[in-house]
C-alpha cells in the first residue's frame, strides 16, 4: 500500500500564460487569452502525482477572491485540497512569450505578508492532515514575513507524527537547513546553482556534485540529498550510496514546472517503496516530460513512462 502523499503550498497563486507579438516599452501590448492554472511549489508537486496516476492531498493556505478562484481551479484538476485561511489575498503571476522570438518571461508576485500569529495556525492544519507514515512535501518559496527557520519546525510537527518530511526550497530557508541540522529531513532537494553556494566551490561534475550531497547526508542534514543538474539530470546520495541520472534529449517547449514534476514523481515513486535510485530516474524521466509541454501543463503519465526508458542511472 502507497504512503499517504500531503504537500504544503504556503504560497500559493493562480497562474496567467498568455502570448504578445513583442515585450516593448511603451506601447499597450494585446496579448492572446490566457491559460489560467493553479500554482505554487506544492500544489505542482501534488498536480504531477495526478498526472502521474498518482493520489495526493494539496494543503493550501487561501486568501480573498483569488484564493476562491485558486480552489476552483483545484477541483476542476481533481486534486484533493485541505484549505486554512491565509492573510490576505492570494497572490497572481504571470508569464508572457514573445511570439517573435519564443522567449518568456515571467512575472512572480511576492503574496501576502504573513503575522506571527499565522505560523501557528499553519501547523495545527498539517498536524490535523497528517498521519503515521505520511510523505509531507514542503515546496516552493515562502511567503514574505515567514521565518527561514520554519522548514525546522515543521520537521519537529513531522517528527511528532511519525512522518517523513520532503524539502524543496531555496534562499534563506535552505541555508539554515543546512547550517543548523535540526531533525534529519527524508529527503532535501535544490539545485546546482544553490549546491555551489552552499559548498563554498565549484561542483564542475557528477562526482563533485555527489561528494558534496554526500557530505550534507553525513552531516545530518538529510537522509537523502539531491542535487539538480540542469540538462545534466540530478544527482542524489544517500546513506546506501550516490547516483547520477539523465534525461532523453527532448524538445524544451517550457522549463516551468520541471522541478515540481520531478519531485512529485519521486515521492510518488518513494511512496509505493521503490529503490531511492529508481525513485530519482522516475524524476528525472518525469522532468523531461514536462519541459516538453506549454506553460504550467507539468508531466504526464504516458510520456513519463517511455522517457523513463531512455533515463540513464549511474552509481558514483
Amino acid at each position: 500500500m502507497k504512503a499517504h502523499i500531503l504537500t504544503i503550498t504556503l504560497n500559493p497563486t493562480v497562474d496567467y500564460c498568455t502570448t504578445a507579438p513583442a515585450i516593448i516599452p511603451g506601447p499597450k501590448l494585446r496579448c492572446t487569452e490566457p491559460e489560467i492554472d493553479p500554482g505554487g511549489g506544492g500544489i505542482n508537486v501534488a498536480r504531477a502525482i495526478k498526472l502521474l496516476g498518482g493520489q495526493s492531498t494539496a494543503l493550501v493556505a487561501i486568501g480573498g477572491a483569488t484564493g476562491a478562484h485558486l480552489l476552483q481551479l483545484l477541483a476542476l484538476e481533481g486534486v484533493p485540497t485541505v484549505a486554512f485561511q491565509g492573510p490576505g489575498e492570494t497572490r497572481q503571476s504571470v508569464s508572457v512569450i514573445e511570439q517573435t522570438t519564443g522567449e518568456q518571461y515571467r512575472f512572480v508576485m511576492p503574496g501576502p505578508v504573513w503575522r506571527e500569529d499565522d505560523v501557528p495556525r499553519a501547523l495545527n492544519s498539517v498536524d490535523q492532515a497528517t498521519s503515521d507514515g505520511t510523505l509531507v512535501v514542503l515546496s516552493g518559496s515562502q511567503p514574505p514575513g515567514v521565518a527561514k527557520d520554519f522548514p525546522s519546525i515543521l520537521s519537529d510537527h513531522v517528527a511528532g507524527r511519525e512522518a517523513r518530511l520532503i524539502v524543496d526550497t531555496s534562499g534563506p530557508a535552505l541555508f539554515h537547513l543546512v547550517e543548523q541540522p535540526h531533525e534529519a529531513l527524508e529527503v532535501l532537494r535544490m539545485d546546482q546553482e544553490e549546491g555551489e553556494e552552499l559548498a563554498g566551490r565549484p561542483l564542475p561534475t557528477p562526482t563533485d556534485t555527489a561528494r558534496f550531497a554526500a557530505e550534507l547526508v553525513e552531516k545530518g542534514v538529510a537522509r537523502t540529498v539531491i542535487i539538480a543538474r540542469g540538462a545534466d539530470g540530478s544527482v542524489l546520495s544517500s546513506g546506501s550510496g550516490s547516483w547520477h541520472s539523465v534525461g532523453a534529449a527532448v524538445p524544451v517547449v517550457s522549463k516551468v514546472g520541471a522541478g515540481d514534476s520531478f519531485v512529485g514523481a519521486f515521492t510518488l515513486a518513494l511512496a509505493g517503496d521503490e529503490p531511492v535510485e529508481q525513485c530519482l530516474r522516475f524524476g528525472v524521466a518525469a522532468a523531461s516530460a514536462a519541459v516538453m509541454t506549454e506553460a504550467t501543463r507539468l508531466c504526464d503519465s504516458e510520456t513519463t513512462l517511455e522517457l523513463m526508458e531512455r533515463c540513464s542511472l549511474i552509481r558514483l
